[in-house]
């Protein structure tokens, strides 16, 4: 019997964590990231930690895995992985310890892939380090573990660089080499928040076998809770460092007792599908999917077109791009003869897996790249012929959201230089107006003024993406393209954010595209929905009639796989 086997059937926990704290040592005096936490992980078993951003529930993560951040040390408390105390352990035990007993998924991909290292050399790295393969065969299981991973022709994958991956086929990528050693205890740091709800499935679906065939205890860390419904048999809410209620999953989100943990059910909109707040779009009547309703209404081409009685502030025609392939006869197709438009003062949301083309689209749109076919207009004009004033005033009027917090802001800047930036290079009022200005952007996306000072690497992945979406208001344009822009955040602050942008958009008439893997945020947002596949619009329509009624199978499959759909979530 193996010692996995034997393990899931002993009463005794594989991890056992009592009374820990952690404290992190700054120039402000020593911070009590984590007080007193609790938790225990029997073998097979999968135990979901919840809370929002700072709540203390990677630190938690962290110090069990030994990688704690600079300044940071285990204050108190005991750490013990099958009944052997781990939590003070010398450096080169936890290192046999990382990768063969306890695996890690890391939350943020760009910042944990060595961008010089092609991906298929950095998962045999950890497969060669643990003795699991050998120099004959690293390569085939490197292809199997990348397989495992969602990763769709794998052996070409593997011959790339994480710059050529999209956000979530690098989050796949580090979710192959955190279960290339079919560790006993993983833990998995938001392992899919980047991912779309298809890939995200899969994904889950193989940690889920995992957990069964070997025992595998799995430790997830997600401000998702529908997720966290769905895959876990406990789960541990955290609260400013501390444990505020813990206990099975479906009692714990149908039946929430603390009023911390209700405020989280009631932010969450991948758990809240039946209760949509209808005020938050302007898409009419269910039955028949039109919009109806005042003088924002839209309605829907069947090439993707829409009209509007406010007129259109973009409008893309047949666009396509294409990319040479090193090594391939054929080019890849990233978007193919795309079109659509953006009604001014609407919401516009293109959904679809990793890879279908809807970033590509979107920095087509933003200049970023240039399209290989097709045209693209903004307030009429053709945005590829715009000279070079039309084009900086065109980047004062159109901001981006990227999906990457860490790769889009400076790390040598500070929170208040990050956002003051453009407003110093349009030179928008004095000194004096572009600070005052700073500050309230902090208030508007929810960080404390104590953050100006701090630099990116001093915030969390949620932080970060505050900052960026500050950022990019600073100029007040007319139009933003949100690229995943709540996929990092917790429920609590997704909501904030969400209602910020409906509050911005009915104050000053802001049209957003909104790219999103997340299904339940965009019916609460969008006025209508353009849903792509491999690199092709395959339905277009109210964001209303794509969610009563979709017509596309692909489009159904993807609405199918929402996390936590038929759970009876507490109201």
């Amino acid at each position: 019997m193996s010692a996995a086997k034997e393990n899931q059937m002993s009463d005794a926990p594989l991890l056992s964590v009592e009374g820990l704290a952690v404290d992190f040592a700054t120039m402000d005096g020593v911070v009590h990231a984590v007080e007193g936490v609790d938790l225990e992980i029997a073998p097979g078993q999968t135990v979901a930690i919840v809370g929002e951003s700072g709540s203390g529930k990677s630190t938690t993560a962290m110090a069990i895995i030994g990688l704690l951040a600079g300044g940071g040390r285990v204050a108190a408390g005991s750490i013990r992985l099958d009944g052997r105390e781990i939590g003070h352990a010398p450096e080169h035990e936890l290192r046999m310890i990382r990768g063969r007993d306890i695996g890690l998924v890391p939350q943020d991909p760009m910042s944990n892939l060595n961008p010089v290292a092609k991906i298929g050399t950095q998962v045999a790295e950890t497969l060669l380090a643990h003795g699991l393969a050998n120099r004959q065969n690293v390569q085939q299981k490197v292809v199997e573990a990348l397989t495992a991973a969602g990763l769709p022709d794998p052996e070409r994958r593997a011959k790339q660089y994480p710059h050529e991956f999209s956000g979530g086929m690098r989050q796949r990528a580090l979710i192959a080499i955190g279960l290339a050693c079919k560790p006993r205890l993983l833990i998995a740091d938001e392992p899919t928040s980047a991912l779309d709800v298809t890939v995200q499935q899969t994904i889950l679906d193989q940690i889920g076998a995992m957990t069964r065939e070997l025992g595998t205890a799995v430790l997830l860390i997600t401000h998702d809770l529908g997720l966290a419904a769905e895959r876990a048999e406990r789960v541990i809410v955290m609260h400013r460092g501390k444990v505020v209620e813990q206990g099975p999953a479906k009692q714990i989100l149908e039946a929430p007792q603390h009023p911390y943990t209700q405020s989280l059910v009631q932010a969450a909109p991948s758990v809240a599908a039946a209760r949509l707040r209808p005020e938050a779009f302007h898409t009419g009547d269910a039955s028949t999917g039109s919009a109806t309703q005042g003088p924002g209404s839209v309605s829907a081409g069947t090439d993707g077109s829409l009209s509007s009685s406010k007129g259109n502030i973009v409008e893309i025609e047949n666009l396509t791009k294409v990319y040479p392939v090193r090594g391939q006869k054929e080019d890849f197709v990233a978007v193919n003869d795309v079109s659509l438009a953006i009604p001014r003062g609407e919401t516009v949301a293109i959904v679809g897996e990793s890879g279908s083309g809807k970033t590509t689209t979107a920095r087509m749109l933003l200049k970023i790249i240039e399209p290989t076919s097709g045209l693209i207009r903004y307030e009429g004009k053709d945005v590829a012929s715009l000279s070079r004033a039309e084009t900086k005033d065109f980047r004062q009027k159109v901001q981006p959201i990227f999906q990457d917090p860490y790769s889009s802001l400076n790390p040598m800047f500070t929170i208040e230089r990050l956002i003051s930036e453009p407003l110093d290079f349009y030179k928008r009022g004095s000194s004096s107006d572009r600070r005052t200005r700073v500050r309230q952007l902090l208030d508007d996306v929810a960080l404390p003024q104590s953050m100006l000072r701090r630099y990116p690497s001093e915030l969390s992945g949620g932080q970060r993406q505050r900052v960026a979406i500050a950022r990019a208001l600073a100029l007040s344009p007319e139009l933003i393209v949100c690229d995943e822009p709540v996929s990092a955040l917790d429920v609590l602050v997704q909501d904030q954010i969400l209602t910020l942008l409906g509050d911005l958009q009915r104050e000053y008439g802001l049209s957003y595209l909104f790219i999103s893997h997340d299904l339940a945020v965009v019916r609460l947002i969008s006025d209508y929905v353009c849903v792509m596949k491999d690199g092709s619009l395959v339905e277009a329509a109210s964001s209303e009639e794509i969610f009563t009624n979709p017509r596309d199978p692909y489009t159904r499959r993807l609405l199918a796989s929402i996390p936590g759909n038929e759970l009876n979530i507490a109201s």
